[in-house]
């Protein structure tokens, strides 16, 4: 028996959505009433396992604005399948009212006008209260985070990550998994997690000079739920050294061991196990490759990707959970397990949406006093926005058109580029621009902004070498990241092309010419992984650029023409 159950079944009247009142007060009022911390949480308890999936929290303990992404491309046989279906389309593939609060949850449109409506989302002290929820439902509850949680915010940065593992150690998960964690540093990482309660899990995780599985993160656990022998088998982000500074973790060797992840499972079923987890940081596309090649695998939690899913995507006879990001949703899995045999599932992805959840009071005073060193740092208002800022998109996003702009100016720079992380949350137009927002999406631990000169050429091959990382058909060479961000110059893209041949027509802005392959250019960047980078911080560049506009504006950025979508 497997369920299909709407995301959401709460929806507001048309005249509080398009009255002539606006999104004021009396919408968001109305809203409020409509929409009920009982409705959010209300499920049918089912079978006799339960599992929580919280994954890419990326340090935001407090509730944010966060906009989900305008365009999420698929390639080859991933092409207009979830999670690459934004918008109208994936409202109708849902049934999602335009709207409602599950549209403005998992869509795009409308984001300004629905945030005034519907509030922020989010925050670790409303997540507590969903977690406690449904633990008092299912009190053997399996609460399992899919890492990028000590990595994102200034406080998370200036206490290494303590301020996180505080909050997350009071939820009191039970395994968890890793990616950005490791940008703190081996020594620091090792540092916490020899001091975790809980699990700390990677399959994947080897010591780079034996080649053998690293000690302090074990393959799996066993639990005994319901009655029912649990394995949760760990997978961390498989592409480290790549995508992050192999030098912070010199000792640690990763990729997606797809043949060791077979052998756990093999294991852990001749040991007994009755349903098998995964907890995975691959990114979807891949987890969706590993379900078709690793056999014995009941569930797949996936995370890297941020992508949000109201219904599983069953792969043979795996099924993947996809739970979003910053704090904003919650999944509750609940497993009928009967006979060493996965018989059904039942599935609900919670918003979290702040105006709407009691916070959790214990876990409040907890957040504030991780707070409270940093409170007037946080709060400084450096700036104002009339542009909704905002970073998820394949190849652009307001916050990064910002960071590009402040790169050019501060760093007197032909050409910017911006990594295409997914972090960070949104500002809504006419909100204050504070030094948190800026740290929500420079926060890292090598956010040096470098000035150097490139030659055309070289420009080209970093170009291309990304758009594979995203396009190339096979999931297992693809990082779940998004395209570099440019300042400054234009292109066309033909994602349907092989590597070397998707990027032409690249243009400078300012003089309208082409970029010269011979041709020497300033560029400024930043989040090298270069060991030694030169340069001021990003989050400095960013505020001083602020400070001297004051208001920031920012015109649409129609620099990328995109072929064979």
């Amino acid at each position: 028996m497997i369920s299909r159950r709407d995301f959401l079944q709460v929806s507001m009247a048309a005249s509080a959505l398009y009255g002539s009142s606006g999104f004021g007060n009396w919408a968001r009022l109305a809203a409020q009433q409509a929409l009920t911390q009982d409705d959010l949480l209300k499920f049918d308890t089912f079978g006799n396992v339960s599992l929580i999936h919280i994954t890419d929290i990326h340090a935001q303990l407090k509730p944010i604005y966060f906009r989900e992404p305008e365009i999420n491309l698929g390639v080859g046989a991933a092409k207009g399948q979830m999670p690459h279906v934004t918008g109208a389309d994936f409202r109708k593939a849902y049934g999602i009212e335009d709207g409602s609060p599950s549209a403005y949850a998992l869509t795009y449109n409308d984001f300004s006008a629905l945030a005034q409506t519907y509030g922020r989302v989010g925050g670790m002290d409303r997540v507590a209260t969903v977690v406690n929820a449904i633990r008092a439902e299912r009190p053997d509850a399996l609460l399992l985070d899919g890492g990028d949680t000590w990595h994102g915010s200034y406080t998370c940065h200036h206490t290494q990550g303590q301020d996180v593992v505080n909050v997350m150690n009071a939820l009191k998960p039970d395994a968890m998994t890793f990616h950005w964690e490791f940008t703190l540093g081996s020594d620091r990482v090792n540092e916490i997690v020899e001091g975790l309660p809980f699990a700390a899990l990677g399959q994947n995780i080897f010591d780079a000079e034996w080649d053998e599985p690293a000690e302090l993160f074990k393959p799996y656990k066993f639990f005994e739920r319901g009655g029912v022998k649990v394995a949760v088998i760990g997978q961390a982000f498989p592409y480290m050294p790549i995508a992050n500074p192999g030098w912070m973790f010199p000792e640690y060797s990763f990729g997606i061991r797809d043949e060791n992840m077979q052998a756990m499972v093999d294991e852990v079923r001749a040991a007994g196990a009755e349903l098998v987890v995964v907890l995975s940081h691959n990114g979807f596309d891949v987890d969706k490759k590993m379900a078709s090649k690793v056999k014995g695998i009941d569930v797949i939690l996936s995370g890297h990707t941020h992508d949000a899913l109201p219904e599983p995507v069953q792969v043979e006879q795996t099924f993947i959970i996809a739970s979003g990001s910053n704090s904003k949703f919650v999944s509750r899995v609940d497993l009928d397990v009967r006979d060493g045999k996965m018989m059904g599932i039942r599935h609900k992805l919670i918003p979290i949406f702040a105006d709407v959840i009691t916070p959790d009071a214990t876990i409040t005073q907890l957040i504030d006093e991780q707070r409270a060193p940093y409170k007037a740092e946080l709060e400084e208002v450096i700036g104002t926005t009339d542009t909704l800022l905002y970073r998820r998109g394949n190849f652009n996003g307001s916050w990064d058109d910002l960071i590009c702009d402040a790169l050019i100016n501060e760093r007197e720079a032909d050409i910017a580029m911006s990594p295409g992380v997914r972090w960070g949350p949104s500002i809504l137009p006419g909100q204050e621009i504070t030094r948190e927002d800026i740290w929500n999406v420079t926060s890292m631990s090598y956010g040096k902004a470098y000035r150097s000169e490139m030659t055309g050429e070289f420009i080209h091959t970093i170009l291309e070498d990304v758009a594979d990382n995203l396009f190339n058909p096979d999931p297992y060479y693809q990082q779940g990241g998004d395209m570099v961000r440019i300042g400054g110059m234009g292109y066309r893209i033909d994602i349907t092309k092989p590597q070397g041949d998707r990027i032409t027509e690249m243009t400078l802005l300012k003089t309208g010419e082409a970029i010269d392959p011979a041709k020497t250019y300033v560029v400024a960047g930043w989040a090298s992984v270069n060991e030694g980078t030169e340069g001021p911080q990003i989050w400095d560049v960013v505020e001083s650029h602020i400070k001297k506009q004051g208001t920031i504006k920012l015109d649409p950025n129609n620099s990328v023409t995109v072929v064979g979508a």
